[in-house]
């Protein structure tokens, strides 16, 4: 996922300031918010965004992440 700088703001200041995070996302489309540095949850306005779609990759992230999730203690046990 690309990232341009504009469009990030820490997840500690989108609390503190959450308006300023919807003025961003109403001017670019969307937010990406960062926790420890990371791209963590994204802000978008749906009314320019009315559908947004994942890329193969992101959607291979998203199955791994819950497969991971469910079966975390199988895979636990297997690593022993």
């Amino acid at each position: 996922m690309l990232i341009c700088d504009e469009q990030t703001v820490s997840v500690k200041d989108a609390c503190r300031d959450f308006s300023e995070v919807i003025k961003l996302a109403e001017q670019s489309s969307s937010v990406v918010l960062l926790e420890n540095g990371s791209p963590r949850y994204k802000v978008i306005d749906l009314e320019k965004n009315p559908v947004f779609e994942l890329t193969e990759e992101e959607k291979i992230d998203v199955v791994a992440k819950r497969v991971l999730k469910r079966y975390k203690k199988a895979f636990e046990v297997l690593a022993e």
